[in-house]
């Protein structure tokens, strides 16, 4: 099934406890309105945060980068230090050895899903690594997938092909939570394609059902497009150049001119670039294809800082 998942990973579902953020970790304390004019009890302690994150089984096989985790414990010192000072010795211990921890080239980002279900990947801590920005999680990613967690009637027991899947992180959601038929992962660079198969299979997802494709935009054919024959398409963070533009879109106009099924088409894009962004608009009317704007997603699932405009479309003809 595609919700399936390795022993492991099963073993790791945090039950009453959940790997928190830092920003998770401030809006804990910022809720508690008098917490500065009244003494905490040791529940409110914030080495009580410690094991919970740092030593939870989930962070100890799938750690997050060094310079996380001394931001981390870092943000969990100081706060300490603001209330009685308790327990700051295990705390200094804990950040010197992370100190003198070597920053590696991957880490594992972890997402805690509502169900309570953990999707793990395996990225590149540099955003630029090997050529490719494919090998981290990017925003509209997260936009998209929470979006699908809002929509899964959208893909259950539908066949979904991914355009540029990166690591993985939108597909996976889907595959644990939509209970599509069969999913396609696809993108075009080798390393990304390495890390993508990983991280299908480090979150127990496996063939027939869910399948890793190399697909490469400016050559693949009208005749592999009709094979795969999607009944919905999704993209997310494809649109940042103006290059690739041309490119997606003359690869969007296939898809929906030569499938018999229509399939329903979402492209979800990080607005950095107006211009650019504008173009992908202007070449999609120019194909020929129509596009609306969906509205946005209810839920804010996964935390994020970026203050970037993410805009979901619907392509048709």
């Amino acid at each position: 099934p595609l919700n399936s998942k390795t022993q492991t990973a099963e073993e790791l579902q945090p039950k009453r406890t959940s790997i928190l953020r830092v920003c998770d970790l401030l809006a804990n304390f910022s809720h508690q309105s008098s917490w500065n004019r009244r003494p905490l009890s040791r529940l409110y302690s914030c080495f009580c945060f410690y094991p919970q994150t740092c030593l939870h089984p989930l962070c100890r096989t799938f750690p997050p980068s060094v310079r996380y985790r001394r931001s981390f414990l870092s943000e969990l010192i100081r706060r300490q230090e603001a209330l009685d000072g308790e327990y700051l010795d295990d705390l200094y211990e804990a950040f010197a050895e992370v100190i003198g921890e070597k920053e590696k080239n991957e880490c594992y980002k972890s997402y805690i899903l509502p169900s309570g279900d953990v999707v793990s990947l395996q990225e590149s801590v540099a955003v630029i690594s090997e050529g490719t920005t494919g090998l981290v999680t990017w925003e509209a990613s997260q936009y998209l997938s929470e979006w699908a967690l809002e929509h899964t009637q959208m893909f259950r027991g539908r066949s979904v092909l991914e355009l540029g899947s990166g690591v993985g992180l939108v597909g996976v959601v889907i595959c644990r939570c939509c209970s599509p038929s069969t999913f396609v992962f696809s993108d075009c660079h080798d390393s990304v394609l390495d890390k993508l198969r990983r991280n299908v299979e480090l979150n127990g997802l496996t063939e027939p059902a869910v399948r890793v494709q190399p697909l490469d935009w400016t050559t693949v054919t009208e005749a592999q497009l009709k094979e795969a024959e999607p009944d919905v398409v999704i993209a997310a963070d494809v649109v940042y150049d103006p290059d690739v533009v041309v490119v997606l879109v003359n690869l969007l106009s296939k898809i929906l001119k030569c499938s018999s099924k229509k399939p329903d088409v979402f492209v979800c894009s990080t607005v950095r670039n107006q211009e650019t962004y504008d173009n992908f608009k202007q070449q999609l009317e120019t194909s020929g294809l129509c596009h609306h704007v969906i509205p946005g997603r209810r839920s804010h699932i996964f935390p994020s800082n970026s203050l970037s405009d993410i805009e979901l479309i619907k392509v048709h003809t």
